[in-house]
């Protein structure tokens, strides 16, 4: 039996009653029920999406806050090939940063800085020898000590008349040895100690980056971080230290660091000469007009060629020679 629904028209044009049968009915109830879960679905994706952007977005820069590993993090991929992760190629064993070949990456992995101590106090700090070829042009203190005044040669000292410290023509600073009056040789003592200490602290830092370009960093921009080698290291062109005023460099180097003539380690993006540590367990050799940024602190000894410049400070345990050479203390 067919049950019938009237669907009213005007009453000027009266129709007839159009019969629906049961399967015409549940038809249209199921797609009355479809169009009122769509509607529900939709004012559910809106509410999500609304509550997404007032209170639960994502920081695009959270992955780069922590330790290693994440994308953007304190790892500068270069194009260099070296690489982000473990295992990378040119010599980088680990996810902290790396180097490149132009534009730095963002690395900003948490190293604390060495402290120099009272050793920080001077441009040139050596145990045997100070000497220099004039002219030369010192912006700090020198100081040598257990060695006497008489090790320091080339720079026509005057003693002051406290016999406390000497002068220079070719220091903008005081000239500090162990055979001057109290209390010279007692802080030269400290200061000596201090030095060491330093560069015990520096070589002991856990390594970021290991055994980068198999010693030769020629060309690369490196950010901050503690870079190891087993080996000599070589700069045979020019290196950029890409970084902020407060990040840090410690360079561990096993055996000499040689800068070729007419080089330069240039500082970018607010590095600062002070932030920056080269902890050099054989000789430190600067060629002729290279130009070196940080604190070199070296168990041996350190030279700087004809017109080499370093804006920094010159550490040795044994003996430091320039020759023509400008030393800023930062």
């Amino acid at each position: 039996m067919r049950e019938t629904h009237s669907q009213s028209v005007d009453a000027r044009f009266p129709r007839k009653s159009v019969p629906l049968t049961k399967n015409e009915i549940s038809m249209m109830a199921k797609r009355r029920s479809l169009h009122l879960g769509s509607a529900l679905l939709l004012a559910s994706l809106g509410a999500a999406c609304s509550s997404s952007s007032n209170g639960g977005s994502v920081d695009s820069g959270s992955s780069g806050s922590g330790g290693g590993g994440g994308s953007g993090t304190d790892v500068a991929t270069g194009i260099d090939g070296a690489s982000s992760g473990p295992g990378g190629s040119d010599g980088n064993s680990s996810g902290a940063p790396s180097s490149t070949d132009g534009a730095s990456g963002a690395a900003t992995p948490s190293v604390k800085s060495v402290n120099l101590g009272t050793a920080g106090q001077y441009a040139i700090l050596a145990k045997s020898a100070i000497s220099t070829v004039p002219t030369s042009a010192i912006t700090g203190n020198l100081g040598l000590s257990p060695a006497a005044a008489s090790f320091i040669t080339g720079f026509a000292l005057s003693a002051d008349a406290t016999n406390v410290f000497a002068t220079s023509p070719q220091v903008t600073g005081k000239v500090y040895a162990a055979d001057d009056s109290v209390p010279s040789p007692s802080n030269l003592t400290t200061a000596i100690g201090d030095m060491q200490s330093a560069f015990t602290d520096a070589a002991g830092r856990a390594p970021d980056v290991t055994e980068l370009g198999a010693g030769n960093i020629g060309g690369k921009t490196l950010t901050p971080g503690v870079y190891k080698w087993g080996t000599a290291l070589l700069i045979p062109t020019d290196v950029t230290l890409s970084g902020a005023a407060t990040d840090v460099w410690i360079f561990q180097i096993a055996q000499d660091l040689t800068m070729s003539s007419a080089t330069k380690v240039v500082l970018s993006g607010g590095a600062a000469a002070a932030n920056v540590f080269w902890e050099v367990a054989g000789a430190v050799n600067v060629g002729t007009t290279a130009h070196l940024e940080g604190i070199v602190l070296s168990q041996t000894a350190i030279t700087l060629g004809t017109g080499a410049s370093v804006n920094g400070r010159l550490l040795a345990q044994t003996a430091v020679s320039i020759d023509g050479s400008t030393v800023v203390a930062p």
